[in-house]
Formats: C-alpha cells, structure tokens, sequence
C-alpha cells in the first residue's frame, strides 16, 4: 500500500514536472490558463477530433466526457470500444442541451481542464462560473460553427492541450488547403450558383425535419459554392415550411442521417450502413408532397451523407462532397469518401466501414 502510494505521488511529480504553464485564447478570445500537457481533461465535445489531434494516447488523461454526442452514434462508438474498452469506462459527466449536465461531477473528477464547445459553454450560463471557482480551466473550441478559422484554431488549441502542437498544425494546414483549393477553383469557374437544401432526415419522407442555415451543413453547403435556400428562413437550425422548399425549387438535396433512425424509412448512413439500404431510403423521399416537381428530384440531384462527418476537422471531405454534388464537371476529380477515409488511416486508430456519401445519379 504505501509503495502504490509513493508510486502514485512520484507519477503525479513526474507529471507537473513535464508540463508547463500556458496561457492561451480560445475561439471567444478568452484567456485561458493551465499546464500543458494537460494531466486531467474532460472532454465535452468533439471526442474523435481529440483523438485525431492528441493520438490515441491523449484518453489516457481524459477523466470525464459528455458521452451522448459519440453513443448517438452506436456504431461507430462500438468501434472504437472495441479497439479501446477503456473508453467505456469514463465517467459521463451529463449534457448540456437536456439540463442533465453535471458540475458537480464535473467538480468531483478532479480536471485541470475542462474543454467545451462554444454552444455547450453558452448553454451553461452562471455554472460556468462555478465550475472556474473551483479551480478548474474552461477552455472553449467551436467546430460547429463550420467556418475555417474557427475549425483552424480549436485544432491548433486541442494540439496545446494534449501536447501534440506540431501535429495538429499538420492536420490544420491539410484542411485549410483542401477548403482554400475548393474556393479557388470555384472563384476560377465563376459558374452560377445552384440552390442547395440539406435536411437531417431522421423523421422520413412523411415529415421535415431539421435543415441548416448559417452553420454545419449550411455553412459547408455555401463553402462548397451554394446557395443554401434555408439561409433566409433559418439562422442556425430548424425546420422549413414544406410550401418553402417546393417554392425555393432547389438544383440539389442533400438528405443526412446517423446509423440508426426512429423510423423504417428515415435516413440512415454511417458506419456498418449497408449502400442498398440508404439508397432505398434516398429513393423514398422523392416520394414526398409536392417533390416530384422539384429540379432536384426531376434530375435525381439527390443526395446522402454521413451526420456525424460535420463539425469535425475532417469534414473537409464532406465540403469537397458537396462541392462535387452542385459542380461535377468542375470537381470531377475528388474523391471525397476516401479522403473522408484517408483521415482515418492516417490520424485514427480504427477504420470505418459503411456508407458515408451517397448519391442517386
């Protein structure tokens, strides 16, 4: 016992010894202060892009997560419990949308970080304070917001946290020349812009669900050289007037999903998805009131794509899908499921299987 407990004291020593203070700005230009390397992280969003950025062995200092974001993604959570089983033990500390989020838990763990996505950090209000006033660091990243200096510096800042700075600089600047060539090429084309509708289709053909205005898949969808027709109606996300998408007559529809759905006939894609089964769903939404007269059903313009490869810094992948679905002349050379892929063989430990891009042409 005290032999476990001095080699328990010397483990920390050793710790405190390798890391340096920091002090950083997050995406809020706040300053931000705590030892680098951090020893104790709880991790309260993007869970893959902390272990693309800080390898594998960053979740041996993770003490706490929100795990509801990576489980609504059963497949591909089983996936990497699989390769890691460790990672089903962490403590869920909650989350933030349902009111389930737990400071005391948080408090309890002991973190000396706690990182957070700028929409979580907004949502917790006063408790922000109390989680500070217990010594611990609220450090804030946003790949939600779907713009590239933001994806740019929650990348460079995960590289701090974890230690892996030059590796997250090389993952930045692949990303910023895959999104930065889109541009100049479409700058260079200077084609008209064709209208573009994204709907997360969880509820089926027979009821909209949610689409995108100036984040996630609307901002990638205006990256890609679109012009995203919920823009007008819908600042972040929610849902359309049907009459609205039949008046708006969009050139292409993108329809996302995660692996599993509430419905037999909502969209699905994502690991172990099986591509006769999401084209079969795809087909049916052309079934929808008022569709058969949109540009996009008559031209089979219609397309799939994985929900959980947004607000990720390998969703470049996804902007060059897009890219290719509105111009495919222009973009005839992307290939952007097996760049979605490449990220994972060389920056993850597992390799995903399934359908992740779809499309009915």
């Amino acid at each position: 016992m005290i032999k476990s407990f001095i080699a328990l004291v010397f483990s920390i020593l050793v710790s405190f010894a390798w890391a340096d203070q920091v002090t950083v700005k997050d995406v809020l230009d706040r300053d931000v202060t705590f030892n680098s390397p951090a020893q104790r992280v709880i991790v309260g969003f993007y869970p893959e892009d902390y272990m693309a950025i800080g390898t594998e062995a960053a979740y041996d200092k993770v003490v706490g997560m929100s795990k509801y974001i990576w489980q609504a993604r059963p497949a591909n959570w089983d996936m990497y419990v699989k390769h890691r089983p460790s990672l089903a033990d962490i403590p869920g500390i909650g989350r933030v949308d349902t009111k389930t989020f737990s400071v005391e838990k948080v408090i309890g763990l002991r973190p000396d970080l706690l990182l957070l996505a700028d929409w979580q950090f907004k949502g917790l209000g006063t408790d922000v304070e109390r989680i500070q006033d217990a010594g611990i660091p609220v450090l804030v990243v946003d790949y939600n917001a779907q713009t590239l200096q933001r994806h740019l510096k929650s990348t460079e800042l995960i590289g701090v946290v974890t230690g892996q700075e030059a590796r997250a600089a090389k993952i930045a600047k692949e990303y910023q020349d895959r999104v930065e060539g889109i541009s100049q090429r479409l700058t260079e084309a200077n084609l008209p812009k064709p209208k573009v509708y994204t709907e997360f289709g969880s509820m089926g053909p027979s009821e909209l669900s949610y689409t995108f205005g100036k984040n996630m898949w609307g901002a990638i969808s205006t990256i890609a050289g679109g012009d995203n027709i919920s823009a007008p109606f819908v600042e972040w996300w929610g849902k359309l007037n049907p009459e609205q998408v039949i008046a708006s007559n969009p050139d292409v529809i993108v329809m996302t999903g995660y692996e599993t759905a509430n419905s037999p006939d909502a969209m699905i894609m994502g690991q172990g998805v099986d591509k006769a089964d999401a084209l079969k769903r795809l087909e049916g939404f052309k079934q929808r009131t008022g569709w058969a007269s949109l540009s996009a059903v008559k031209n089979n313009r219609m397309f799939g794509a994985y929900h959980g490869a947004c607000r990720t810094i390998m969703d470049s992948a996804m902007i060059a899908f897009y890219a290719k679905a509105m111009y495919p002349e222009l973009f005839a050379d992307l290939n952007p499921e097996q760049a979605y892929f490449d990220f994972y063989e060389k920056y993850l430990p597992v390799t995903p299987e399934g359908t992740f891009t779809l499309s009915l042409q």
